[in-house]
C-alpha cells in the first residue's frame, strides 16, 4: 500500500480541478521531470546493488516509473476522470510497442558489429519466466475491469495482492547473474563505489531531490499540455496520452537501451520493461481509485467512458500479443518489428485531426481496427500454442521454478 499512497502524498495540499497553465510552462516543467527522472534512475540503479537479487528488477522498474505514478496521481487527485487512463495506456503501449523493439535493435546493431552476422532473436533465461507469466495475471484481471466498465477500491485490493504475489515469487527465485559495477554508467558507478555512509546519504538525497522536482513539475507540466493541445486543436486526451509518457518513461528507455547495447544483458533490459508493465497494470491502476476517493473524501470508483474503454482494450490486446510472443522464452526479430509496426500505425493516426478529408475518417476508426487486429493475432498465437507450433517454455520453466524454489 505504500506504493499506492505515495503519489497522493505529493498532492494533499492541492484543491480539485486541474487548470490550464501557460504553454511556455512546458519549457521548464518538462526539463524538470526529465531531470527528476534521471536523478531517480541514478539512485535506483545504485540502490539495486544493495537490494535482494530477486527484487532488483521489480524495484528498479517501480522506481523508474515514479514520474508516471506522480502524473496519474495528479489526475486522480484533481478528479480529472476522463484523463485517468490517457497517460497510463500511452505509457504501457510505448513500453511494449517502442521499448521492446528498441532493445532488440540496440542489441542487434552491436551484435552485428562484433560478430559480423545478424541477431535473429533475444533468448531469455529460465528465471525470466516469472516476469513473462507474471504479466498474464494482471492482464486477465484488467480485462475483467474493462468488461464491467469501472475500477473500484475492491479492484485496487486485488491488483495490489497480484503485485504482492508477484514479488513473493520473485523473492523465492535463485540469484541471477549480478550486474557488474563496470556495467554501470559513470554516475551510478561513482555512487556504488563511495564509502557506505556517503553512499546511503547520496542515494537517499537523490530520491528526495527527484521526488521534490516531480512534486514541483508534474502538475504545471500537465497543465501546459492542456494549454498546448487547445492551441494546436488536438484532443487533450490524445495529446496527454502520447507526450506525457515520452517524458515519464525516459529513464527506463535510457537504462534499457544502455543494457541492450551490451547484447548479453538484452534479456535483462527486456525484463526491466516487462516488470514496468506489471507494476503499472497493478500498483499504478490500483492507485487511481484510492487517490480519487481521498480527493472526494468518500469511497469512489473510476468509470470508463467509451474512449477510455477502447484505449484500455487496445492496450490489453497489445500486451497479450507481446506476452504470447515471449511464451517461448525469446523475442524474434519479426516479432519486434510487428510490435513496432502496429504501435506506429495507431500512434501516427492519433495525431490526424478528424476534419482532414479521408485520413480524418481513418484516424477515427484506426484504434478500433488495431484493437481487433491485436486480439485476432493473440487468438492466432494461442491457437499455435495449443497446436504445438509454439513451445510453451515460459509455463514449463515457471513450473520448474515453482517446484524447485517456491513449493520447496
Amino acid at each position: 500500500m505504500k506504493a499506492i499512497s505515495l503519489g497522493a502524498l505529493f498532492l494533499f495540499a492541492a484543491a480539485p480541478t486541474l487548470q490550464e497553465s501557460s504553454p511556455q510552462t512546458i519549457l521548464w516543467a518538462a526539463p524538470g521531470i526529465l531531470i527528476a527522472a534521471m536523478i531517480i534512475a541514478w539512485a535506483a540503479e545504485s540502490a539495486q546493488f544493495f537490494i535482494a537479487q530477486g527484487f532488483a528488477l521489480a524495484i528498479l522498474a517501480w522506481m523508474q516509473t515514479l514520474p508516471e505514478f506522480a502524473m496519474e496521481a495528479v489526475f486522480a487527485w484533481r478528479q480529472q476522470i476522463p484523463f485517468l487512463f490517457a497517460s497510463l495506456t500511452g505509457a504501457l503501449r510505448l513500453l511494449t510497442g517502442l521499448g521492446w523493439p528498441m532493445i532488440y535493435c540496440a542489441a542487434a546493431v552491436m551484435y552485428r558489429r562484433r560478430e559480423r552476422k545478424p541477431l535473429r532473436k533475444i533468448v531469455l533465461e529460465g528465471e525470466h519466466s516469472v516476469q513473462v507469466i507474471g504479466l498474464l495475471a494482471p492482464l486477465i484481471y484488467i480485462s475483467f475491469v474493462a468488461w464491467k466498465g469501472s475500477l473500484h477500491l475492491a479492484d485496487a485490493v486485488v491488483l495490489t495482492a497480484i503485485y504482492a504475489a508477484y514479488l513473493a515469487v520473485l523473492g523465492k527465485m535463485p540469484p541471477q547473474e549480478e550486474e557488474g559495477i563496470e556495467d554501470l554508467e559513470r554516475i551510478p558507478r561513482a555512487i556504488v563505489l563511495s564509502p557506505r555512509a556517503r553512499r546511503i546519504g547520496i542515494i537517499g538525497g537523490l530520491f528526495l531531490l527527484g521526488g521534490l522536482l516531480i512534486y514541483l513539475s508534474a502538475e504545471p507540466f500537465l497543465g501546459s499540455l492542456f494549454a498546448i493541445s487547445t492551441r494546436l486543436g488536438i484532443p487533450t486526451f490524445i495529446f496527454v496520452q502520447w507526450v506525457a509518457p515520452f517524458i515519464s518513461e525516459f529513464p527506463e528507455g535510457l537504462s534499457t537501451f544502455y543494457w541492450a547495447r551490451t547484447v548479453h544483458r538484452a534479456p535483462m533490459a527486456l525484463m526491466n520493461l516487462v516488470s514496468s508493465n506489471i507494476n503499472q497494470w497493478t500498483l499504478l491502476v490500483a492507485m487511481l481509485p484510492v487517490v480519487l476517493s481521498m480527493s472526494l473524501k468518500h469511497a469512489a470508483s473510476v468509470p470508463l467512458d467509451p474512449q477510455q474503454e477502447i484505449e484500455v482494450w487496445m492496450t490489453i490486446g497489445q500486451q497479450l500479443v507481446g506476452m504470447l510472443f515471449l511464451v517461448n522464452m525469446e523475442l524474434a526479430w519479426w516479432e519486434a518489428a510487428a510490435l513496432f509496426g502496429m504501435w506506429f500505425v495507431q500512434f501516427f493516426f492519433s495525431a490526424i485531426k478528424s476534419e482532414v478529408p479521408f485520413w480524418g475518417m481513418v484516424s477515427q476508426q484506426v484504434h478500433l481496427w488495431i484493437t481487433i487486429a491485436y486480439f485476432v493475432w493473440a487468438a492466432w498465437e494461442l491457437l499455435r500454442l495449443l497446436l504445438g507450433q509454439r513451445k510453451p517454455l515460459a509455463f514449463t520453466e515457471f513450473a520448474k521454478m515453482w517446484r524447485a524454489h517456491v513449493r520447496a
